[in-house]
């Protein structure tokens, strides 16, 4: 099964009978029915947190042309900015570990071969990633929860109500990123056990496979 039958000009892809011999910088794994409805979710989500950006940038202006040209500062304004800015950098994340896009602090990793990776994905997905994630969502929620029930709001005078938006939208991003996670592990365990069965993919389109 091919992994990948075409990318950019110049950057030929691996199959997975010579993955062994291959080096690149992205791991190319292959895909499953279940994956890639998870990150056909994620995707999106991300690609519509991009927007938040232009949001963002609005709000700065409108916030430089009412202090400089009418000399009325906003407290709320720049609040606002950063919540924005936060929510989106947040919802984010997972479509970066997605993408495959996320910063390796790893000078060895595109030097191993795709199984090498692989299993280094396997290990790093349940021993690390996982766990922390699992940890950081049972954290976050209650966190949301209880600044929702004390009505909790910016310390700042006219500052922005509602600061359990924020947290929830914290708590949200992290059991995004787990379900990427979990993407990424049908994928690995696809590519190294063949289960769930990998299915081949053209033009964005399944074209065969199995059940997950």
């Amino acid at each position: 099964m091919t992994v990948s039958d075409h990318g950019s000009s110049g950057s030929p892809r691996a199959s997975i009978p010579d993955a062994d011999e291959f080096l690149h910088h992205h791991t190319e794994l292959p895909t499953t029915r279940i994956s890639q409805w998870l990150d056909a979710g994620l995707l999106r989500i991300g690609k519509g947190a991009a927007w938040f950006w232009l949001v963002v940038t609005g709000i700065i202006i409108w916030a430089v042309v009412g202090r400089y040209v009418f000399g009325q500062g906003s407290v709320l304004l720049e609040e606002l900015q950063w919540h924005v800015a936060g929510a989106g950098w947040l919802l984010g994340l997972s479509y970066t570990l997605v993408v495959d896009d996320h910063v390796r602090v790893d000078v060895l990793h595109e030097r191993w071969s795709l199984k090498t990776q692989a299993w280094i994905e396997l290990f790093g997905l349940l021993l690390l990633l996982l766990p922390f994630l699992a940890l950081a969502v049972y954290e976050m929620v209650p966190y949301a929860i209880s600044a929702y029930e004390v009505g909790e709001t910016s310390p700042a005078p006219a500052g922005l109500p509602h600061r359990w938006v924020l947290k929830a939208i914290l708590a949200l991003a992290f059991a995004l990123i787990a379900v990427a996670a979990l993407s990424r592990l049908l994928k690995v365990t696809a590519l190294l056990f063949g289960f769930p069965r990998p299915i081949k993919v053209e033009n964005g389109h399944s074209v065969k496979g199995g059940t997950a």
